[in-house]
């Protein structure tokens, strides 16, 4: 029996899909593959590529923190961002790295607080996170890869 996968954020459900064969999450612990018929489970995700494949075709998406369930082959992610690869707009991830980098050139300065810098080193994570997804796209779309399950 497949797996069921739910990704949802505050805003919305980022997607939903059934029949899946795994999923890939990064746990907060490290990468972690679940299969069907896998044993409850609830743990922390951090930034990472959260994977999900269906026979040869797979969907990517850029995760960042959240919780992840996995019960009675139903795995239900609760991130606190979630963005699938087709979904990001490359341009603007890499405008915020170029933004997030002038930020911690800056960091050495004395008005730069511990929380500006907390915020600039958070926002290079994401935009780098963002940056390796869409590259992940790209360079199976140039292979000529299966399409992605959803999109």
């Amino acid at each position: 029996m497949p797996l069921s996968v739910e990704i949802v954020t505050a805003e919305r459900v980022v997607r939903t899909e059934e029949a899946v064969d795994v999923l890939i999450a990064p746990g907060s612990e490290g990468q972690l593959a679940i299969l069907p018929r896998h044993a409850p489970l609830m743990t922390t995700l951090e930034y990472g590529e959260l994977v999900f494949r269906r026979g040869a075709e797979e969907s990517v998406f850029a995760i960042e923190r959240g919780f992840l369930e996995v019960r009675d082959n139903r795995v239900t992610v609760l991130a606190d961002a979630a963005e699938a690869a087709d979904e990001i707009d490359v341009d603007r991830a890499e405008q915020a790295r170029q933004r997030a980098e002038a930020r911690l050139r800056e960091g050495h300065e004395p008005d730069m607080g511990d929380t500006d810098l907390a915020r600039a080193r958070a926002a290079m994570q994401r935009a780098l996170l963002r940056l390796r997804v869409a590259e992940r796209r790209r360079r199976r779309a140039a292979t000529g890869a299966p399409r992605p399950v959803g999109g």
